[in-house]
């Protein structure tokens, strides 16, 4: 009994997997949800310039900023967490770092390219990294 509720699900997965890589629908890939919005928010890409987002956060640090936040998904995460460690670098002992990880539900929408058929939604999951920047003492401030 259990076996038959076993293979049934996994049927039903395979059957909704299928309707992803049909050619009656076109894949369109929502913008993912973001956590928090402010000025020492940073959302890493892969496709913004490297040295810009390096530049963003030591200005963001240098101007005052207590902490700054990083967030990563997929493949930017790498890239999230060499910005982090530069910037660690870079202010040599006056920052500090805690780093979270997690997975992120993203939805994307299947529209047909046929009048037949209906719209669909697809949820599928990225991991993602959070990395808190603050500083621990100012640049050539007195200790």
């Amino acid at each position: 009994m259990a076996d038959e509720n076993i293979t049934a699900k996994k049927q039903e997965n395979k059957n909704t997997k299928r309707l992803m890589t049909n050619k009656n629908y076109a894949f369109k890939k929502r913008l993912p949800v973001r956590p928090i919005d402010g000025n020492n928010v940073i959302f890493v890409t892969k496709k913004t310039n490297f040295k810009a987002q390096l530049d963003k956060c030591c200005d963001l640090l240098t101007r005052g900023e207590k902490e700054i936040i990083l967030h990563g998904l997929g493949a930017a995460i790498q890239r999230c967490c060499n910005l982090a460690l530069q910037l660690e670098i870079i202010f040599s002992g006056t920052c500090q770092i805690e780093v979270n990880t997690g997975t992120v539900d993203l939805v994307d929408d299947l529209e047909p390219l046929v009048d037949d058929l209906d719209f669909g939604s697809q949820v599928r999951h990225s991991s993602s990294i959070h990395i808190r920047i603050f500083r621990t003492a100012m640049l050539g401030a007195n200790q």
